[in-house]
C-alpha cells in the first residue's frame, strides 16, 4: 500500500510515517519512481509505535525494542529497558508533583492578605 493509504488506515499523518521511517521504526519498499510501498502489516506496526510513544518511550528505545517484538521474544535486556523507562517516568512524575506543590504555594501566597498585593476581583482589572 502507498503512504497515503497507510496514513489513512493507521490514523496518522504522512509526515509521521516519514519520521518513523527516518528513525528506522518503519520500512518501506521503493518503486522505481521512488514511491514508498508498505506491506499490509505496516498498519499494526504503526499502531505499536503509537502505543509505545504514548507510553513515553523515545524513538531510540522503541528502535532498540523492535527486534524483540519482531522475534516475539522478551529478554532480560528488553524487560530492563522497559523498567528503566518506567523509572524515568516515575522521576518525571515526582518532579511535576513538586512543581505543582510550589505553584500551589505561590497561588496561596498571592491570594493572602499578607502578600501586600492589591487583589483585583476580575481579569478585566488586570488588563
Amino acid at each position: 500500500m502507498r503512504i497515503g493509504e497507510l496514513a489513512t488506515k493507521a490514523g496518522v499523518s504522512v509526515r509521521a510515517l516519514r519520521y518513523y521511517e527516518e528513525q528506522g521504526l518503519l520500512t518501506a519498499a521503493r518503486s522505481s519512481g521512488g514511491q514508498r510501498h508498505y506491506l499490509d502489516d505496516a498498519v499494526d506496526r504503526v499502531y505499536l509505535i503509537q502505543m509505545l510513544y504514548a507510553a513515553g518511550l523515545s524513538s531510540r528505545t522503541i528502535l532498540d525494542l523492535l527486534p524483540c517484538v519482531d522475534a516475539k521474544v522478551n529478554t532480560p535486556q528488553s524487560r530492563a529497558m522497559l523498567r528503566a523507562e518506567r523509572d524515568r517516568i516515575d522521576r518525571q512524575i515526582t518532579q511535576l508533583r513538586q512543581a505543582r506543590k510550589r505553584l500551589d504555594e505561590v497561588i496561596a501566597l498571592s491570594e493572602s492578605p499578607a502578600s501586600g498585593c492589591t487583589r483585583a476581583d476580575t481579569d478585566a482589572a488586570v488588563a
